[in-house]
């Protein structure tokens, strides 16, 4: 069973796709949001939840203050899983669910930047496809946002390109996260 963890929804069930996806531990959710409370992103941003799978990781930063997340899925099953979490949490005023490829929704800029973007790729996609979406994503960043990789810990580092900077690794079992922020950005 798969929980929100903290917040307004905190401890509300969430569905998960039947096949496809690997839904973030509680355990790592939990210390993952701690960081980012701690780095204070989360509170009124604006979240892109990138391959977002249940929806978990954007659902979390809502239930945690986000003002606006976007939930991008590319398997119509799990969008459709994510927009059920979102009416069953009483997130969905803050939540929108983009069923499309992240490649592509990160090709076109939003009217207004992000302050978080939550990346958590199939453990399939090749290094070079994540490191054009982290490319194509940073131009869209708000000054002092974040961006968070999860990937396995069998897993090289992103490549980040020249507008982002790794400021934080952690590793919570088989999961290893990556923080990064723009270049030049405070952390």
């Amino acid at each position: 069973m798969t929980r929100l963890v903290a917040g307004t929804a905190g401890g509300r069930t969430l569905r998960v796709p039947a096949r496809g996806t690997r839904p973030t531990s509680e355990r790592v959710r939990e210390a993952l949001f701690s960081r980012l409370e701690h780095l204070d992103v989360v509170a009124g941003a604006r979240v892109l939840d990138l391959y977002a799978g249940s929806g978990a990781l954007g659902l979390e930063a809502a239930s945690r203050g986000a003002a606006h997340v976007v939930l991008v899925e590319a398997a119509r099953a799990a969008a459709e899983v994510c927009r059920a979490n979102a009416a069953s949490t009483g997130l969905a005023d803050r939540v929108r669910v983009v069923a499309d490829r992240a490649e592509r929704v990160v090709a076109h800029p939003p009217a207004q930047p992000w302050d978080l973007v939550l990346v958590d790729p199939p453990y399939e996609l090749g290094e070079e496809d994540l490191g054009r979406v982290l490319d194509a994503v940073a131009p869209a960043l708000a000054p002092g946002a974040v961006v968070l990789v999860e990937r396995s810990t069998r897993t090289p580092e992103p490549t980040w390109g020249p507008d982002l900077v790794r400021f934080d690794e952690r590793a919570y079992g088989e999961t290893r996260v990556w923080f990064a922020e723009p270049a030049g950005g405070d952390d």
